[in-house]
């Protein structure tokens, strides 16, 4: 099939072709961003981020704007082909990165798997060899993660929730020796004034996120965005009703966990429960 010509000489990307009708049609109504933000209700620097392709924001944005301009359904259309481009997932994990590091508070849930800021350096090597990454690559992408540790350090450093399934303790690492570190690891950030950490005990049956690794992030103004993902990808959730959803899933899911105080005990329990290395 010949490749279709391009004759309006706007982008074809769905993300930067969002952008761009965004631009044109405020130039077109002559208002600044300030003005479309005290127009619409919504902070101005959203509608900026917007029409830089930084963010495509929430269908509720959308509508607002597709109501403003007199474009029915017209930037929902551009919106759900944004949403929809599987190209966009690097984009979405570096948008979530961002969000990361503004994020004032953060609450996690773990499937099968420690989650990064939590892991070892010999947690992370295994896992990220066994997604396909070898060599200097790997390393590069081991020293990445490791160097996201920073978030929950120093005076300033965001309050973090975090709750392992039991399934994550009980997945041990090939090497005793790497596994026992990570374990060891995990009860020396459970002390950490700004971290709870809590185990959700198998026998607590199925919830509402039984399949879901999630992550919640509060930023600035209050807002929650959450971000889902697994070995192959994830998914940046903004819109408030998707968002509230999971959240309400989270609340009922953390009733079930294990205090942070028997938690740390379970833990403890497991490194006496690992097999003593012949050699000492």
């Amino acid at each position: 099939m010949p490749q279709r010509r391009v004759i309006s000489g706007r982008s074809q990307e769905p993300r930067q072709r969002f952008a761009e009708e965004l631009r044109r049609l405020r130039a077109e109504r002559r208002v600044s961003l300030r003005q479309l933000g005290e127009r619409l209700g919504w902070d101005w620097s959203l509608f900026g981020k917007m029409e830089k392709g930084e963010t495509i924001s929430s269908p509720e944005v959308v509508r607002a704007l597709d109501t403003f301009y007199g474009t029915p359904d017209f930037l929902m259309t551009l919106w759900e082909l944004a949403t929809g481009d599987k190209s966009q997932f690097k984009e979405r994990y570096r948008r979530y990165m961002k969000l990361e590091a503004e994020a004032v508070s953060l609450w996690h849930f773990a499937v099968s798997v420690v989650p990064g800021l939590l892991q070892t350096p010999g947690y992370a090597r295994e896992l990220l060899s066994l997604g396909g990454l070898k060599g200097k690559e790997l390393e590069q992408q081991v020293e990445a993660r490791m160097s996201r540790k920073v978030l929950l350090e120093g005076e300033d450093a965001p309050p973090f929730r975090t709750i392992l399934s039991e399934m994550a303790l009980r997945t041990a690492l090939r090497d005793v020796t790497e596994w026992q570190e990570q374990l060891e690891y995990l009860v020396e950030m459970a002390d950490q004034p700004n971290v709870t950490l809590q185990v959700l005990p198998q026998d607590a049956g199925l919830h509402g996120l039984s399949s879901t690794d999630v992550w919640f992030l509060r930023l600035p103004g209050w807002q929650t965005v959450a971000y889902t993902e697994h070995g192959y990808g994830g998914e940046l959730f903004e819109e408030n009703a998707v968002v509230e959803r999971m959240q309400r899933a989270y609340d009922a899911m953390r009733d079930l966990a294990l205090s942070p105080t028997e938690s740390r005990k379970m833990i403890l329990c497991m490194l006496e429960e690992l097999p003593c290395d012949p050699s000492t």
